[in-house]
């Protein structure tokens, strides 16, 4: 994470055993983005920073991952939560939706938030977008999140050009892209 700064939060989004090789739904790179997102964890934990992780549990009919009461779901133990710090559960994309979320950041506080998980396309996008527009300064580490290859009708887009253009969305009127 950059300077000190007391109002400063680490976002953990999702990033869970679903996600990596033997998950459900592995993403491209999980591994590689883990660990840089664990050297972001040192680095809040080493400052004292709030620090979030995000859990998704789906409770869509018909759902392929982040299953209840099933591996998928626990938080890759690389970045296994400590006590001190917050879990919060999600069921939908965007970690504010449902969720004590924006409780626990205004109660801090917080008006910085730095994002590291999976997925960039999804759960990534969506929780940035809604941070930014409940006024939060966002910064996300693209190394340290990752995504999957995507189809649309007979086209499909690798993963690393799925991320560039996410990244790129997100960058300047959303977020500070590290």
């Amino acid at each position: 994470m950059a300077d000190t700064h007391d109002n400063t939060a680490l976002i953990l989004v999702d990033i869970q055993n679903d996600y990596f090789p033997g998950g459900r739904n592995p993403v491209v790179g999980a591994d590689a983005a883990a660990r840089v997102a664990k050297q972001v964890l040192d680095k809040a934990r080493e400052k004292r920073e709030p620090i979030i992780h995000i859990q998704h549990i789906s409770l869509r009919p018909n759902a392929t991952f982040f299953l209840p009461n099933t591996p998928g779901i626990e938080i890759h133990p690389l970045l296994a939560p400590l006590p001190d710090e917050i879990v919060v559960q999600k069921h939908h994309p965007n970690a504010f939706r449902e969720t004590r979320l924006l409780d626990e950041l205004r109660s801090r506080q917080i008006s910085r938030l730095f994002f590291c998980g999976m997925m960039t396309h999804m759960c990534i996008d969506t929780t940035l977008r809604a941070a930014s527009d409940l006024g939060f300064q966002c910064v996300v580490v693209g190394e340290a999140t990752a995504t999957k290859d995507l189809t649309h009708g007979t086209i499909t887009v690798p993963a690393a050009h799925v991320q560039a253009a996410f990244l790129a969305g997100l960058s300047g009127l959303f977020a500070k892209v590290i």
